[in-house]
């Protein structure tokens, strides 16, 4: 499959397969247990706190990867994070129980946040200098197909519940098994007088790229909340379950579409307007959506273009961290993407699932007052370029 492509392009293809894969897995997994609860009668608090499992399960491993990927490199990490990933969907379908999974899903958020963080370090670190944005939105892109196709395995469901997770945990197994073809490589050295405390390069990564970090933590709210809170407001409000599972195909569609270019643009123009259009844009197709939302057909409109600008903004958040960090310090930049994007995506489901139970408002409210407070901090206090500190 891969054998005319050079060392660099062989890996780096391998590493967006394995990501697409785990995309798909989590689109499928988001709405289609959120579906199975709100079939079975669980309440709609309940439904979105038990999808924050996954979000919890990154947060619990966040702090304990760095260290293991810098000794040991990034393929020991794939291999253990795909293994736990593949393992957990598998058991789904054992034994249906709300907190049995829970903690399946904890467990799906621990193996995808050490597989995710060390294909994502390893394309940044690895990338040329030029190409970092087009690589990094290529990745993104990756696991935005994967979750688009996600969500459509949802209407299995009507011939049997174990179907959807039997066959995203093969997939799961057939794209991991790839990574015992790539050679190990390991994170650049750090300055140990200048950055050797945790504490002291999460203080200094934080001080250089801060505002970077925003747009993973809106993405990762929006990821979390639309897929898993979204089907259940929309199943109150009569949609089909067909066109439910479009509809939230439609929204990583749009992301796919302009995924490259806005990578490519963001290296030319710089990674900050381009960011600042995305959020932009995206708060203003929401707000517009919630006026919409009776009629299906406008709602999937809606969801692809807001896709389009949206669907990007963990990618830019990932190139635009990238730009403001030395490149020793690129893992622990990794890392705190990875941590905010948990933080936003544990936030979607249980502030969405508040919302819909106790506030009368539309869902889509929610989504666009909070990309909007995110482009206003971005627009008065982002930065284009890295700047020393003393």
């Amino acid at each position: 499959m891969f054998a005319n492509f050079t060392a660099e392009k062989k890996r780096f293809w391998i590493l967006v397969l394995i990501v697409s894969i785990s995309g798909f897995s989590q689109g499928m997994l988001l709405p289609l247990i959120s579906i199975i609860f709100e079939r079975d009668g669980v309440s709609t608090s309940l439904n979105g706190l038990n999808a924050t499992g996954l979000y919890l399960g990154t947060l619990l491993i966040a702090p304990f990867v760095e260290r293991p990927m810098r000794r040991f490199g990034y393929k020991p990490i794939i291999v253990f994070g795909g293994a736990i990933v593949f393992m957990s969907l598998f058991f789904f379908p054992l034994w249906k129980s709300v907190m049995f999974w829970f903690i399946l899903r904890l467990f799906i958020g621990i193996g995808d946040h050490a597989l995710h963080y060390a294909t994502q370090t390893w394309i940044t670190s690895s990338a040329p200098p030029g190409r970092l944005g087009k690589n990094v939105a290529i990745y993104g892109l990756s696991f935005g197909l994967g979750f688009a196709i996600g969500p459509l395995l949802v209407p299995l469901l009507n011939i049997s519940e174990s179907l959807p997770f039997i066959v995203s945990s093969l997939l799961c197994l057939f794209a991991w098994s790839f990574v015992f073809f790539l050679k190990n490589d390991k994170p650049e050295p750090i300055q140990i007088n200048q950055h050797g405390n945790t504490w002291v390069r999460y203080g200094r990564t934080l001080k250089y790229a801060w505002v970077a970090f925003l747009p993973p933590l809106v993405y990762g709210f929006l990821e979390s909340s639309l897929n898993a809170i979204f089907p259940v407001y929309a199943m109150r409000n009569n949609f089909d379950i067909s066109m439910l599972s479009i509809t939230l195909a439609a929204f990583s569609i749009g992301g796919i579409i302009t995924q490259v270019p806005l990578g490519t643009i963001g290296d030319k123009i710089g990674r900050r307007r381009v960011t600042l259009v995305a959020l932009g844009g995206g708060s203003a197709m929401f707000f517009i959506g919630s006026f919409l939302e009776t009629n299906a057909m406008l709602v999937l409109i809606i969801f692809l273009i807001a896709g389009m600008f949206c669907g990007s903004v963990f990618s830019l958040g990932i190139s635009y961290m990238a730009d403001l960090t030395p490149k020793e310090l690129l893992p622990t930049g990794n890392l705190l993407c990875s941590i905010f994007f948990s933080i936003g995506s544990l936030s979607g489901p249980f502030l969405g699932g508040a919302f819909v139970q106790f506030i009368d408002a539309s869902f889509l409210l929610l989504i666009a007052g909070l990309v909007f407070c995110v482009f206003l901090i971005s627009f008065f206090f982002g930065k284009d370029t890295r700047q020393q500190l003393n």
